[in-house]
């Protein structure tokens, strides 16, 4: 197996991925001859139907198990209380769902509870009960950086349109910006976070618009462009500034009539109406210490320090939206860029954002404005095509194009202060039901054993001990596994003195239609394709063989598990042991796994 390391092109992208890449840096000229919406049909045939749109329908309808649903909601109910010593969030709104049904549209706790803080005590000094106001399906929040999925989605549109060069450097765009060493920053470097700036500059110290672009302009990248992965707002709000220079179009009026518009996103916008406030949930007491500037309680404008300096429309933060709206731009990018009639997007946009060009810098996979692969949020939904985002105020876009689910968390979790939060705890639980909530279903009979998804676990599927002295003797079954990759580890092996010692077990896992994958250490970890495998393996020969099946999990993050069934052991044609056959199947001895119709 080619080692994909080999055929990198030294930026962190591989030939294929670079293959993709080349019709959008033809600018206009390479994807002008890619149809922008399906073609019309000829006379007598029946005209390609809408793209999916969204209803609200019962889990059942959305392909999905009820019980991991209701879980995911008691869940996120639990952050509520102390956890551990604060609520996570005063409030959430929770919606999930899979290809057009939205199965979860949930609101949890208040939106509005607390008028300001007492740092003395480290409490937080309420509303008076008439004055708070409870979460609803339809509360707006300040998404913070998941207005970098915005600005993302308006730039791929005008590399659509060749206006914008992917390979581009920024400078071209804006000469100013190619002061202090900045000179070869492409724009896709700023998409992908490995521009070279530091996270962020005060701003809001400047008190000129000018002023602001000056700092912008004379900032050293603190590593060369393209050698290091570090998030930075500096990215998008750079981008915010070509875009507005190319199109002639400040960001706010780009996202209204390229995207909120087009889709319908009635609830999404910068800078919302005093006619709003009473809709959208309260965020910080700015005080300082701990915010940079004194504005009290902030509710119903921008929270981040630098996108309210600049007037609230900024790249890295300001847009104001609700879990509807953010499912819809969700569902039109699971459609390959459209919803219903409306096209914002060509599918080959769509497949770059999703498309990881960070692999110089595993650990952060990065697409085109899209974070993949990040099980520190996304929890178990997280595959290497699974794409997102999180805002600091409490908010995370998930979507899983493998099992064609979404995930809209929104949570106030900087209400009243952003000292109280801790983690992501509940964006993780939250990634994990859903994802649980997907069904495997058994290979080969009615049930399959599996082997959970906790943390800081270890689990065991062991056959009976077998006579395999004659030799020849050769597992097979049929093996799923979605893992946290290295950390969360499934391992064959077998043992000949009754447990008291250990072997690996080599085996095969050959998924239909592809070559066999070798296990030579009888190890699985990492991303499988979410699709059952068939696994072969010779067993040793011993008088009292027993083979097992561990699973080990870290006390952090997990996936989806593993899944075991029909095991069957044969020898010279002789069957030593079948799962089938319900005596033998009564002698598998199982630790932490369970039998599972799913």
């Amino acid at each position: 197996m080619t080692d994909g390391r080999a055929d990198r092109d030294g930026r962190g992208i591989t030939r294929r991925q670079l293959g993709r890449v080349s019709l959008l840096l033809g600018g206009a000229l390479g994807i002008g001859a890619l149809p922008v919406a399906p073609a019309a049909a000829s006379d007598g045939a029946r005209r390609p139907a809408a793209p999916t749109t969204l209803r609200h329908g019962s889990a059942h309808r959305a392909g999905l198990l009820p019980g991991p649903l209701r879980r995911l909601v008691t869940d996120a109910e639990a952050f509520l209380g102390p956890s551990p010593a604060h609520p996570w969030y005063a409030g959430a709104v929770l919606l999930a769902g899979r290809g057009g049904t939205v199965a979860l549209h949930e609101p949890i706790g208040m939106a509005v509870r607390y008028a300001s803080y007492d740092e003395k005590t480290d409490t937080g000094v309420e509303f008076p009960p008439d004055e708070q106001l409870p979460m609803t399906r339809d509360t707006v929040f300040d998404l913070a950086s998941l207005s970098k999925l915005f600005t993302s989605i308006l730039a791929v549109q005008q590399i659509e349109r060749g206006a914008l060069e992917l390979e581009g450097k920024v400078a071209s765009y804006l000469p100013d910006f190619g002061r202090a060493g900045k000179q070869d920053v492409t724009v896709r470097q700023l998409l992908t976070h490995t521009s070279g700036f530091r996270p962020d500059l005060p701003l809001y110290d400047a008190p000129a618009y000018e002023q602001k672009l000056e700092m912008i302009w004379d900032e050293a990248p603190l590593n060369p462009p393209g050698t290091v992965y570090l998030y930075s707002d500096l990215n998008m709000i750079s981008l915010q500034l070509v875009l507005e220079r190319i199109t002639g179009r400040t960001l706010d009026v780009l996202l209204a009539q390229e995207v909120t518009g087009p889709l319908g996103l009635h609830s999404t916008r910068y800078n919302p109406p005093a006619s709003w406030k009473p809709r959208i949930a309260a965020t910080e007491v700015a005080r300082r210490p701990w915010s940079a500037l004194d504005r009290g309680l902030v509710w119903g404008e921008v929270h981040d320090e630098n996108a309210f300096s600049l007037g609230g429309v900024a790249g890295h933060a300001g847009v104001f939206s609700s879990a509807w709206d953010l499912a819809v731009l969700g569902r039109t990018l699971l459609n390959g860029g459209a919803y219903g009639h409306a096209r914002i997007l060509r599918p080959e946009s769509v497949e770059l954002m999703f498309t990881d060009f960070n692999t110089a810098f595993p650990g952060d996979e990065h697409g085109l404005g899209f974070e993949l692969y990040q099980h520190w949020y996304m929890g178990a939904m997280a595959t290497p095509r699974t794409a997102g985002h999180t805002g600091f105020t409490g908010t995370s876009l998930v979507l899983d194009p493998t099992t064609d689910s979404f995930l809209v968390v929104l949570g106030n979790s900087v209400h009243p202060v952003r000292t109280w939060r801790s983690g992501s705890a509940p964006r993780v639980a939250a990634g994990n039901n859903l994802a649980r909530a997907v069904a495997v279903r058994p290979e080969q009979g009615r049930t399959a054993w599996f082997s959970g998804m906790a943390s800081a676990a270890g689990a065991t599927l062991a056959l009976p001990a077998l006579d395999t002295s004659a030799g020849g003797a050769r597992l097979g079954c049929s093996l799923w596994w979605d893992t946290e990759p290295q950390s969360d580890v499934l391992v064959l092996e077998s043992s000949a003195d009754g447990g008291t010692t250990w072997q690996p077990v080599p085996y095969t896992a050959t998924r239909r239609g592809e070559q066999p994958q070798q296990h030579p250490a009888g190890t699985a970890t990492g991303f499988s394709g979410r699709v059952w495998h068939r696994v072969a393996a010779d067993l040793p020969a011993a008088r009292q063989l027993v083979v097992r099946w561990r699973y080990t999990t870290d006390r952090l993050y997990v996936g989806r598990g593993a899944y075991v069934d029909g095991q069957r052991v044969e020898s010279h044609r002789r069957v030593l042991f079948d799962e089938v056959r319900p005596a033998d199947a009564s002698r598998v001895t199982a630790q932490g796994w369970t039998a599972s119709a799913d």
